[in-house]
């Protein structure tokens, strides 16, 4: 069985929301003691068939070395002095990923941090935002059509 991955898009030029966060977390661009604990993220969140990642030594030596790669467009929301969301973005404005853990979820982190990235590909003045996300992946999506992400491809995976 073959599954689709689906490329969306984010129109920059429309207005966007205003990022609200809640009071208990604190947005910060990814320090690199934070790096295990936002692939640990990555590592539940991809265990459910939606994508997969690497060892932490590969994934964050791929990281950092990959041309794209800005540390300003890594993103880690915190509470109590830990990663409870991530978001990795590239400069081309790709949004690699955006994960937050299950015990935070239902609270907006995920649409926030959303839209911050939005904001910040916007102040870099970008025209739009991509990422691709796995069709049968139905709680992303929703959140990502929820925050103005319209179809731009589907393919399939094999």
């Amino acid at each position: 069985m073959h599954a689709n991955c689906l490329l969306l898009r984010k129109d920059l030029r429309e207005p966007l929301l205003a990022v609200r966060w809640p009071d208990d977390v604190t947005l910060a661009t990814l320090d690199p003691q934070w790096l295990p604990q936002a692939h640990a993220l990555l590592e539940q969140a991809y265990r459910g068939g939606n994508g997969r990642v690497e060892s932490l030594q590969h994934w964050q030596h791929a990281l950092v070395h990959d041309a794209e790669y800005d540390p300003q467009l890594c993103f880690a929301l915190l509470y109590k002095g830990q990663v409870i969301a991530f978001a990795q973005a590239w400069t081309s404005a790709f949004l690699k990923d955006l994960v937050v853990h299950p015990d935070h979820q239902r609270r907006g982190l995920g649409g926030a941090l959303l839209s911050h990235v939005f904001a910040v590909f916007k102040q870099r003045r970008e025209a739009w935002v991509d990422l691709k996300v796995m069709e049968h992946n139905h709680t992303a999506l929703r959140l990502y059509q929820k925050h103005g992400m319209t179809l731009v491809q589907r393919e399939q995976v094999r």
